[in-house]
């Protein structure tokens, strides 16, 4: 998928802010590592390696990338997950994330 920058509802960041956005990672995922201002998950369902830091108090950056070594149902527990952490770290839905990410498209 790599590397996509996502809007933090406003008023929302308070809820990834601190250790926070690695405690709700590693609720998600498992274990996390820190390194520098990133945090990491390695080889968890179909990820292969993700990396998450914050813009601000507005974004939210992530660089994923994917393992497609995995059966269908690894897979599709991987995206329900990592639809879950997005609307928690962000506070918008898919729909809302995918509607935002058009718009932008559209300005550009």
């Amino acid at each position: 998928m790599g590397k996509n920058r996502y809007d933090v509802k406003r008023g929302h960041f308070e809820n990834i802010e601190g250790d926070k956005l690695k405690k709700l990672m590693e609720e998600k995922f498992g274990e996390v590592k820190e390194e520098e201002d990133k945090l990491i998950v390695e080889d968890e369902g179909a990820i292969s390696r993700l990396e998450v830091w914050t813009e601000g108090r507005t974004g939210l950056w992530v660089d994923l990338e994917m393992s497609e070594d995995v059966d269908d149902e690894v897979a599709a527990e991987t995206v329900s997950v990592w639809n879950d952490f997005l609307r928690e770290s962000t506070g918008f839905t898919a729909k809302k994330r995918k509607e935002r990410a058009k718009k932008k498209a559209k300005e550009k």
